[in-house]
């Protein structure tokens, strides 16, 4: 039996003389999450948008992105994670001919929090990695999971860490360019860590294909048609079972107007038997 394909861990199983199975684990190209699947230094958890990082002996760390705009900036991390992993370095990734793509993912994970307009959007992009995701104490973008706040006098609320770990820490989103044209680079390399230790993680998918998933996942939900709306003041027809329900309550309103007609005409009567009529008793003189 021939292995196809190009696997990083292959397993030969011999049962019998003339028969042998291929077992394998990860699939370059269109890995598979196994129930055994090694835990990777850095993790970009895309089902539960949790960002782990757990270099041995240096730092060790899960960052939670729990509300629609803190989704959104996991999103642009495994972003610029998997252009980095397309070109097969870490580098700085430009935003500019991509803005279609931010725009469906603030549309959709994001919540419309914020305009998709490309100076706007691009703009936003920008700040928020510049100032809020490196701010690790304070932690604007993110929960420290397993960590609690307290409050230190003249900071406020923040986490908690020690000079050690804010130095294994390090600066991981770093920038450069313009409001027009941005680059983002997510610097694993300041903490140690090469491409290989990064894995983008969706449903039962790794890296690339874990993407391709995830965005495809939205591109669903944007394009899904919408409910037909007719067209001119015209009104759909009640359903028969519904019309049928209907009739004695308008043979009721109509019996109840004839019902005020006649009340309202005899009342008229009355009142001009009563007070109108000139009475027969009363003759005029002759003169």
């Amino acid at each position: 039996m021939v292995c196809d394909g190009t696997y990083r861990h292959i397993f030969l199983i011999t049962s019998g003389p003339d028969k042998i199975f291929c077992l394998f684990n990860e699939v370059l190209g269109g890995e598979k999450m196994g129930e055994n699947t090694k835990p990777h230094p850095i993790t970009i958890d895309l089902n539960e948008f949790k960002l782990h990082i757990a270099l041995k002996n240096r730092i060790e760390l899960t960052l939670h992105f729990n509300s629609p705009s803190r989704r959104f900036y996991l999103s642009v991390i495994a972003f610029v994670v998997n252009e980095m992993k397309r070109q097969g370095k870490i580098t700085s990734i430009p935003l500019e001919g991509h803005h279609d793509l931010l725009a469906l993912l603030n549309e959709t994970i994001g919540g419309s929090a914020g305009s998709s307009e490309t100076e706007t959007l691009l703009s936003r992009i920008y700040r928020k990695w510049q100032h809020a995701l490196p701010n690790l104490e304070e932690a604007p973008l993110f929960m420290v999971l397993g960590r609690k706040k307290g409050y230190e006098e003249g900071i406020g609320k923040t986490y908690r860490f020690t000079e050690a770990e804010k130095d294994s820490w390090a600066n991981l989103f770093e920038y450069k360019g313009s409001h027009e044209n941005v680059r983002l680079k997510f610097a694993i390399n300041r903490i140690g860590a090469t491409l290989d230790d990064v894995v983008i993680v969706y449903e039962d998918s790794l890296n690339g294909e874990a993407w391709e998933k995830f965005i495809s996942s939205f591109k669903e939900k944007k394009v899904k048609p919408d409910q037909p709306v007719p067209e001119g003041p015209e009104v759909a027809a009640p359903p028969l079972g519904r019309r049928r329900a209907l009739l004695p309550s308008r043979y009721l309103r109509v019996a109840l107007m004839a019902a005020i007609v006649v009340v309202l005409g005899t009342v008229t009567l009355a009142i001009w038997k009563t007070s109108l009529k000139p009475d027969p008793g009363d003759v005029a003189s002759r003169e």
